[in-house]
């Protein structure tokens, strides 16, 4: 007999064994502590080990072990359902049985396992409620069930287990409101049930959880405001309740939590501003925003956010206008800042020049004007706009949005330094001449758009223009390649079909309007210029000069009034 019965702690893990666990590891009523894991064990586990009621520790992971699970421990491939004879095991204070295949219901026998610290049954296919005699696990400090398929309620009971320092709920199909009981859980630091039905208002007890540092709440039904009680969680440092139908504005005690790292507030319908304070902690890294009902004042609250490293206030339904603040020079750790789909207007602001560590940008669907600033020179980790010539100093950028503005001028040829672009989308603007020819080096770009601008000329012998749909080199004003819908090159050009004669009443103009599929009366132009007055200029290039017009339905537009031939 290789074992004795005075056997205690047997660790044999993280060797080479394989083959089977021997039956007679169950003379070792003594044993305590038995550690397999890491090795090339395989078949399954031998009954006998039901035997050993002495366990307090047990874990078999990452073996080959397979077939039904009497009482073992995760990354297997373990099937069946979940023992109830699990519930002998009295003195067990470890119980790890994540990512295997275990299915059918959460034995009521896990309530018998008074003794447990730690309870791994997450990444499994386990369904059912969770039996109300998990309220009976009061030394419990670990609770992982993510990741399986239960349903129901989150069991009020689960307010019993005070010594909880971490719950794991998330990825499953609970519903129904978060358990109110939860405010007992005054230890708990974190708490992650995303990814669930949830439903109803989030509960006032949450409040009560001032250990809290982590606490994600995304991607369920909740809805309601985020009320004032948010402010007594100071410790928090994550934050996470975005894909929400959370309402109202964001709270003034919200500027309380003065650790926090990470607050995600995305795609709800939070209206209002952002409280002035809410970086006073002076560690806010991570703060998203898009997809809500914000106002401009925003920008403002951010001013003091030195810290920030990511900042995503995109999407159209916030309501963010004006200018881009220059004071954003001071998040001088910043590297990556979307300001998309709003309604800022005026030039991009030179100081964005000194946030060296940016290597994100995304500025498209507003209705900036004028040149990138020459300052950009200084973002060797970023993009560039397509008028500089520093642009070639880019050479980590992997992908470049400029789409939807005003932008004027040359693709410059330096833009073949970036040699990591893998999208490039120049769309809706007023890019004009050819496309570089030394395009044909940027072999890791994969996707492209040029649509809606005044280039001319063949297209780059590359696989990205090749593959192009039409869509994506459309509205240019002389495009060619073996491309359906452009021209063959050396053919001749064709008028693209943006632009179009307009006759007034004294004068023939050749006018260039950009917007695509309206219409409008050369009335309407001349109005929303002032008879193309100077003040509504925004740039002039080789082909005429470009003005802005407002229309009487509120529309802006930009007009290209063509030189005379």
């Amino acid at each position: 007999m290789i074992f004795t019965c005075q056997v205690i702690v047997l660790v044999l893990s993280t060797n080479n064994l394989s083959g089977l666990i021997p039956n007679s590891i169950g003379y070792l009523r003594n044993l305590t502590t038995l550690y397999l894991y890491e090795n090339e064990l395989s078949d399954p586990i031998p009954q006998e080990i039901e035997l050993l009621l002495s366990f307090n520790k047990l874990s078999l992971s990452n073996n080959n072990l397979n077939g039904p699970i009497p009482h073992s421990i995760g990354n297997n491939n373990f099937s069946g359902p979940f023992p109830p004879s699990i519930g002998n095991l009295r003195n067990l204070t470890t119980l790890y049985l994540h990512s295997n295949k275990l299915s059918s219901l959460i034995p009521k026998e896990n309530g018998f396992l008074r003794s447990l610290n730690h309870l791994y049954l997450s990444s499994n296919n386990l369904n059912g409620l969770i039996p109300s005699s998990i309220g009976n696990l009061r030394n419990l400090n670990y609770l992982y069930l993510y990741e399986n398929k239960p349903f129901g309620s989150i069991p009020q009971e689960i307010g019993l287990l005070t010594s909880l320092n971490d719950l794991e709920l998330s990825t499953n199909n609970f519903s129904g409101p978060i358990p109110t009981s939860i405010g007992n859980l005054r230890n708990l630091t974190t708490l992650y049930i995303h990814i669930n039905k949830l439903s109803c208002s989030i509960h006032q007890e949450i409040g009560l959880l001032r250990s809290l540092n982590k606490l994600i709440l995304n991607s369920n039904n909740l809805s309601g405001p985020i009320f004032h009680f948010i402010g007594n969680l100071v410790n928090l440092v994550i934050l996470l309740l975005f894909y929400k139908n959370i309402n109202g504005s964001i709270p003034l005690e919200m500027s309380h939590l003065t650790h926090l790292i990470t607050l995600e507030l995305a795609y709800n319908n939070l209206t209002g501003q952002l409280p002035h304070e809410v970086c006073l902690g002076g560690l806010l890294e991570n703060f998203t925003v898009e997809g809500n009902h914000l106002n401009d004042s925003i920008l403002k609250s951010l001013k003091n956010c030195t810290s920030l490293v990511r900042v995503s206030l995109k999407i159209s339904n916030n309501n963010i206008s004006g200018m881009i603040p220059p004071q954003l020079r001071e998040t001088t750790k910043l590297n990556q800042l979307d300001l998309s789909s709003n309604h800022l207007v005026g030039k991009i602001p030179k100081e964005l020049g000194m946030l060296k560590s940016l290597f994100y940008l995304l500025l498209d669907n507003n209705n900036l004007l004028g040149n990138i600033p020459l300052e950009f020179e200084n973002l060797s980790d970023l993009f560039g706009e397509a008028i500089p010539t520093v642009i070639g100093n880019l050479i980590t950028l992997e992908s470049l949005d400029l789409s939807q503005n005003m932008l004027i001028g040359e693709i410059p040829n330096q833009l073949r330094e970036l040699q990591s672009l893998e999208t490039l989308n120049h769309s809706h603007n007023y890019i004009s001449g050819t496309i570089p020819p030394t395009f044909d080096d940027m072999k890791a770009l994969t996707s492209i758009d040029m649509s809606y601008n005044e280039l001319e000329g063949p297209l780059p012998n590359l696989k990205a223009f090749r593959d192009a749909p039409f869509e994506a080199l459309r509205n240019n004003k002389g495009l060619c390649g073996n491309i359906t819908g452009l021209q063959v090159c050396n053919t001749g050009r064709k008028k693209g079909n943006w632009s179009r004669k307009i006759k007034s009443r004294q004068t023939l103009n050749l006018l260039a309007i950009w917007s695509p599929g309206e219409e409008f009366f050369y009335e309407h132009i001349i109005e929303g210029t002032k008879d193309f007055n100077s003040n509504h200029c925004v740039g002039s290039g080789g082909y005429g000069t470009l003005y802005k017009a407002e229309l009487l339905t509120g529309r802006v537009v930009a007009v290209k009034k063509l030189h005379s031939a």
